[in-house]
């Protein structure tokens, strides 16, 4: 892992028409990094990632990837420079087969050129996926299709993945396992940022965390760092006075 910054967030204020959600976000990801942004429902995790993939337009601050200023660009040029988000639930197509679903997220050239290259990736980290190449996706599990909608944006061969509360309505024993594959997807040299409104799924897997309340980062640290805080336990834990 190196100490380089791959995602530089200053000062970000963004929302949508009613007042803003983020007020004043600072975040930094560097190259390698598992980073996941813990916090209440509601409070703007969402809405962050959104803003850094140009889905939601920044009325104020910057968002720097790469070293290249990205909060002015459209969605699909940020993409073209190797930033992927994979949102919350499926959005899967669901008469289509798992294969021709994963082949969808090769769209970039640079990605569509190494589509089979692709495909061997996420076959690899999801072998399950092989084995259903030709079912359609909406025969598929829970857990199954979260784990084609994040092969698929590991298909378009991004540099960093913004992944969005992939636990969400999973049965527990599905939530572990989707978490170890995400593991192995930033072991394997994809820097990630996720956000996740349960840190107990997240605090094996996370290089940093960082507490999300109204809009603002609050505190971030090392896993160790930021759950030794009384509040964040008593808040997300349920351990304390």
């Amino acid at each position: 892992m190196t100490s380089s910054p791959m995602l530089s967030v200053t000062g970000l204020v963004a929302g949508y028409g009613e007042g803003p959600v983020l007020q004043g976000v600072d975040l930094q990801v560097n190259e390698g990094e598992l980073v996941v942004v813990i916090g209440p429902n509601g409070h703007g995790k969402s809405t962050l990632l959104k803003a850094i993939s140009g889905l939601v337009s920044a009325s104020a601050g910057t968002i720097h990837f790469g070293g290249r200023r990205i909060s002015d660009m459209r969605t699909e040029r940020i993409v073209d420079l190797g930033l992927t988000q994979i949102p919350q639930g499926d959005l899967l197509f669901p008469d289509m087969t798992v294969r021709e679903n994963l082949l969808l997220g090769a769209f970039r050239p640079i990605a569509h050129k190494k589509r089979q290259e692709g495909l061997e990736r996420v076959y690899s980290i999801f072998p399950r996926l092989q084995e259903r190449g030709t079912q359609r996706a909406r025969t598929l599990s829970g857990g199954e299709r979260r784990m084609v909608a994040i092969g698929r944006g590991l298909m378009s061969d991004a540099s960093m993945l913004l992944i969005d509360e992939p636990s969400l309505g999973l049965a527990p024993v599905l939530v572990n396992e989707v978490y170890q594959q995400i593991a192995s997807i930033a072991q394997s040299g994809t820097t990630v940022l996720l956000v996740e409104e349960n840190v107990t799924h997240v605090r094996e897997v996370a290089n940093r965390l960082c507490l999300m309340e109204t809009g603002r980062i609050v505190m971030s640290g090392s896993v160790d760092e930021v759950l030794a805080d009384p509040s964040v336990m008593r808040t997300y834990l349920g351990v304390g006075d």
